[in-house]
């Protein structure tokens, strides 16, 4: 039977991260969009030393491709990364609270949702000060739901955001 080996400080070594030669990066970064997803996984093990979050395929590619890229080239210089540790605790002031808060968690200007009800899409544009709907302002998306279907809705529960704003 054989033991794990442990450092002098008695927790087990850190997993080996492995360089990626910088020649290797464009050919890795193609292959990306073709590689199957549990393929996708397992290089986040590799590269990550962890297991990937339950996120969906695209936000795997994207973060493979930083990840590739940044053990080839090196990441952010280490004034960079306290400059961005600064600003983070200049908005939140370190509270762990405040970092789960949004102030403004509205969707972007411009995106269009869509909605099928009953057999009919329908479509609302996000405004920078509201929403639109079949040519008509809305200040919620609650009242464009009312509109949609005649009774009271929570309208980001009616559009499918209701978990990304961080609500179950």
């Amino acid at each position: 039977m054989t033991r794990a080996t442990k450092s002098k400080s008695g927790t087990p070594p850190a997993p080996t991260i492995p360089a990626i030669p910088p020649a290797d990066v464009l050919g890795r970064l193609a292959a990306l969009k073709t590689t199957a997803t549990p393929d996708l996984k397992q290089q986040w093990r590799e590269l990550f030393a962890a297991e990937p979050s339950p996120y969906n395929r695209r936000f795997l590619e994207s973060r493979l491709a930083y990840r590739i890229q940044e053990l080839a080239y090196g990441g952010l210089k280490p004034e960079t990364v306290q400059r961005l540790e600064a600003l983070g605790e200049q908005l939140d002031r370190g509270n762990p609270v405040l970092r789960r808060i949004h102030g403004d968690d509205k969707p972007i200007t411009g995106t269009r949702l869509i909605r099928e009800y009953q057999g009919v899409e329908h479509s609302v544009t996000v405004l920078h000060d509201g929403y639109e709907y079949q040519g008509r302002p809305y200040q919620s998306l609650s009242s464009v739901a009312r509109a949609i279907t005649g009774t009271r809705w929570n309208g980001w529960l009616f559009f499918g955001l209701k978990n990304r704003r961080g609500a179950a």
